[in-house]
């Protein structure tokens, strides 16, 4: 296994995050390099320059796009290789495709993997083959080179994980959380996706708690794989008002997103921390709970 400080976590921006905020006077790309995130995550309406201005501040570049054919998948790592992306997470499928239209899919995804050699990370998201935690888990069985961005707002509210016990169903989609090797950083509650959640360090909000188990276990379970190649990405991902993300009360949106952005990535670096520290005393021996 590689050496443990070799191993760290990658926090970025996702770019549609920025969509309706106002934008420093040093520019996006330098506020965000001064907030120490690592690097952006590209969308399509990134405008031109962003990419080559963060790489000058040695930031990374991870990019994102959507499968709904199979022949999309080397399409987009095969740009990916050209514009130089560490990665990219995708959204695939429509979740109305039968189980041969989807393992079809994910032959295309993997496949491109190998190919272009950018991995590729289909998303737990809404309206798309991986919807739902049941079938998302099947096709692991059926391929277990998969590898995943988690975005658990979407099933922790989408498949409202607390009804029925939220233990029994992190313990179901523990095959997924072991090849979690991306993360969108989004918060939900059992009724609402994205959730102003304070510090995030209060008691009063037990779904921030489910949130942080549920990081740590992909983080945990990213510093226990043996491939020296893999790498751990956390995105924060807060959406705005006109795609029905952020809530609007009075007509204003609930929360600063530029800091609660900024709250979440100290979370994931949180939860990594522990996570390192869980991996050091299972390395050596300790017998951990």
């Amino acid at each position: 296994m590689p050496e443990q400080q070799s191993r760290t976590l990658h926090c970025y921006m996702n770019w549609l995050a920025l969509d309706g905020l106002s934008e420093p006077a040093e520019g996006y790309v330098a506020a965000l390099h001064a907030a120490g995130y690592d690097g952006i995550q590209l969308v399509s309406s990134t405008p031109e320059g962003v990419a080559e201005e963060a790489r000058a501040l040695k930031m990374g570049i991870c990019g994102s796009g959507r499968v709904n054919t199979p022949t999309d998948a080397a399409e987009i790592a095969r740009a990916a290789q050209d514009q130089g992306f560490e990665c990219v997470t995708l959204h695939v499928g429509w979740g109305l495709e039968n189980d041969d239209e989807l393992d079809r899919l994910i032959a295309a995804v993997l496949d491109a993997t190998a190919k272009y050699g950018v991995p590729l990370y289909p998303e737990t998201h809404r309206a798309t083959i991986f919807q739902d935690m049941w079938r998302t888990v099947r096709a692991v069985e059926r391929f277990p080179d998969l590898r995943f961005n988690c975005d658990f707002s979407h099933w922790y509210t989408g498949s409202e994980m607390v009804y029925g016990t939220f233990e029994r169903k992190f313990e179901f989609i523990r095959p997924v959380i072991e090849r979690g090797r991306f993360v969108h950083g989004r918060i939900g509650n059992p009724g609402s996706i994205q959730v102003d959640i304070g510090d995030g360090n209060g008691t009063e909000q037990p779904f921030v708690q489910h949130f942080r188990s549920l990081w740590t276990a992909v983080f945990t379970n990213f510093l226990e794989s043996t491939d020296p190649d893999e790498t751990i990405s956390f995105a924060t991902e807060l959406l705005g008002p006109d795609i029905y993300y952020a809530r609007q009360f009075e007509g204003r949106e609930e929360s600063d997103r530029w800091h609660q952005s900024m709250v979440l990535t100290r979370i994931a670096r949180e939860c990594f921390a522990i996570a390192s520290q869980v991996e050091t005393e299972l390395r050596v021996g300790v017998n951990y709970p």
